[in-house]
Parts: structure tokens; C-alpha cells; sequence
């Protein structure tokens, strides 16, 4: 069984419920019929149920086991409108603009994450990323303890050092541009949860730099230091070590040599970038050099939200709803 079909494994056993509020694009809905097709979860599609309806039967796809939402037609949009204004109150919003909000597919969708009537949510094919986190964050907001979303790349290798589709996590590589010290060590727990989540195996988290135990002195290397430090304080249960080139990392005859007390011994697999200038180059490194297969993670949200490019295809939607569902808290 390869990655991917061991998250749908995961993900059908969650027995989930997931919102999708670009529910009348094509893309959507023929991701639809695959996710009925392998029965991954309950959905539910938000949009203009005229659209949705059209494109559904344009396509094939058969509808009867999937609700549709218009949100502003909603019969819960008041409901969900003053919740909303509740939790916005204090930031200057208003009840009218409260109600504009939840008539987007993207807030309602958040909210219902928020209240319980889904379990995850899962956009980007047509949103930005700003468009899907801002909302993401107003609506289901941060995990306990956490204090920014992340974003974390599953980065498939197809043969690392003889082991067929190894997987990693490389974070943050799509939302943090300049990390804090705390926003750091956050990054490197989350990043862990999700590891944990998606594949149902320990995380072994690196904190990467261009110094091993202090090979180099700099500012940039003590960031990922304290960031370590503060990691291990939030998180002791957590196998994790830094500062770490990245060959001390993951190849344990480089790990002997140059971090002997390490006791991630060269084979992590949860990898902590200083910023996202390192994180965003290196997945794309991996993609597109080591032919690496890579999906995309929204994390360090109280629920479940993800992202993806907008030049996702069907499957990329397919497999991005299953990560949802594994990451739900049961």
C-alpha cells in the first residue's frame, strides 16, 4: 500500500463529515464522485446550488448523498451569523458585516468547522492561501497552546536510500515567512501532531540550520537553538533535536560524525526549516529533482482546515480531503 492510500485508510476509518466551499467549480465536483466512489467520508458542498446542481449533472456525478449549502440562503445564517459576531465583536465587527461574512462559502465553511457540523474543511483550488487561512483562522481559530497556522509539505521520496516512498514532513513551507523563536517551536510541535496524525508512526523532528551543535556562531543558528530548547519545555514527550545541518539530520553515517549524541540518530523524518525562504525552496527541490511527491498541510488550527495550490487537480482534492479527515480529533 503506498502513502496515499494508507492516509485514505486512515481517513475512512475516521468516518468523518468534510465542508467543501468551492462546491460549484468542476474540479469539486468531480473530485465528488471520486471521494463517493471510495468512500472517504460524508461532504457537504457549499455554493450556488443551481451551479452545483448543473455541473453535477454536466458531469455525471450523482448528488443524492451529498448536501448542498447556498450559505445565503442558508435557514442557519442568522444562527451563525450572531455566533460569528460574538467571537468578531471585539475586533470591530459589526452583526450586519458579521451576516456578509457567512454568506461566503469560505466563512460558513469555517464555521461550521468551528461549531461541530463538520469535521474539517478543505479549499485553495480556487481560493488563495491568504483567502483560506484568514478565514480559517476568524472562524475555527488556533489550537490551544499554539500561536500561529503553519503550513507542513508531506514530501513523498520515491527511493530514499533504498526505502521505496519514504515519507516526510517539511515545515513551514507555505505560511510563515520569518518565524518568531515561540511561532518556531510551535511549528516544530504541530508539524510533529500532524506526522503523528497522518501516518500513525512517531516523529522524529530535526531543527535545521546551517550549523550542527554550534559548528557555527550566528544569530540565525541561536534562533533554532532557543527554539529547540523551547520545544522540548512545551512538548518533553517529543523525540526532537536541534541545531542540526540537514545531512546530520537524515543520514545517520553523517549524524555519527557530527552529532553523536543525537538522539534523532540521522533518521528524521519531520523536517523544522529557519524560515520559509529554506522551507519553500527545499520542498520544491525535492518535487522537482527527486521527483518527490508533495501535498500540502494546513496545521495549528483548533479543527481541521487544509489548503491547496490552485492548480490542484482532482486527486490532489481527493487526497487533500483524506489528510483532513486524519487529522480530526477523536
Amino acid at each position: 500500500m503506498d502513502v496515499a492510500e494508507k492516509i485514505k485508510s486512515r481517513a475512512r476509518a475516521a468516518n468523518g463529515h468534510i465542508v467543501l466551499p468551492e462546491g460549484d467549480q468542476e474540479r469539486t465536483i468531480l473530485a465528488t464522485k471520486k471521494i463517493i466512489e471510495e468512500n472517504l467520508c460524508r461532504l457537504t458542498l457549499l455554493g450556488q446550488e443551481e451551479g452545483i446542481t448543473k455541473l453535477a449533472e454536466d458531469n455525471q456525478v450523482e448528488l443524492t448523498q451529498i448536501q448542498i449549502i447556498e450559505p445565503a440562503k442558508s435557514p442557519r445564517l442568522e444562527e451563525y451569523s450572531q455566533k460569528f459576531f460574538k467571537m468578531r465583536e471585539k475586533k470591530g465587527t459589526t452583526l450586519e458585516r458579521a451576516k456578509r461574512f457567512m454568506e461566503k462559502p469560505l466563512y460558513y465553511g469555517g464555521m461550521m468547522v468551528h461549531l461541530g457540523d463538520a469535521d474539517g474543511m478543505v479549499a485553495g483550488a480556487y481560493n488563495t492561501t491568504a483567502n483560506v487561512v484568514r478565514a480559517s483562522l476568524q472562524t475555527i481559530g488556533l489550537a490551544e497552546g499554539i500561536s500561529s497556522v503553519s503550513g507542513a509539505f508531506v514530501i513523498v521520496h520515491p527511493n530514499y536510500r533504498g526505502e521505496r516512498n519514504k515519507p516526510f514532513l517539511f515545515a513551514d513551507s507555505v505560511v510563515v515567512p520569518d518565524p518568531t523563536v515561540e511561532q518556531l517551536a510551535d511549528i516544530a510541535i504541530s508539524t510533529a501532531k500532524t506526522y503523528r496524525a497522518l501516518f500513525g508512526e512517531e516523529p522524529k523532528v530535526a531543527m535545521l540550520s546551517f550549523s550542527t551543535r554550534q559548528s557555527a556562531s550566528h544569530p540565525m543558528a541561536d534562533k533554532v537553538i532557543q527554539a529547540t530548547k523551547i520545544a522540548k519545555e512545551k512538548a518533553p514527550d517529543l523525540l526532537i533535536d536541534g541545531e542540526l545541518q540537514v545531512d546530520a539530520a537524515i543520514v545517520p553515517e553523517i549524524a555519527a560524525l557530527k552529532a553523536p549524541d543525537s538522539p534523532l540518530k540521522g533518521e528524521a523524518n519531520v523536517l523544522i526549516f529557519p524560515d520559509l525562504h529554506a522551507g519553500n525552496i527545499a520542498y520544491k527541490i525535492a518535487q522537482r529533482m527527486a521527483n518527490a511527491e508533495a501535498w500540502a498541510v494546513l496545521q495549528g488550527l483548533a479543527k481541521p482546515a487544509c489548503d491547496m495550490s490552485r492548480g490542484a487537480s482532482v486527486d490532489d482534492i481527493v487526497l487533500t480531503t483524506a489528510i483532513a479527515l486524519t487529522l480530526v480529533e477523536r
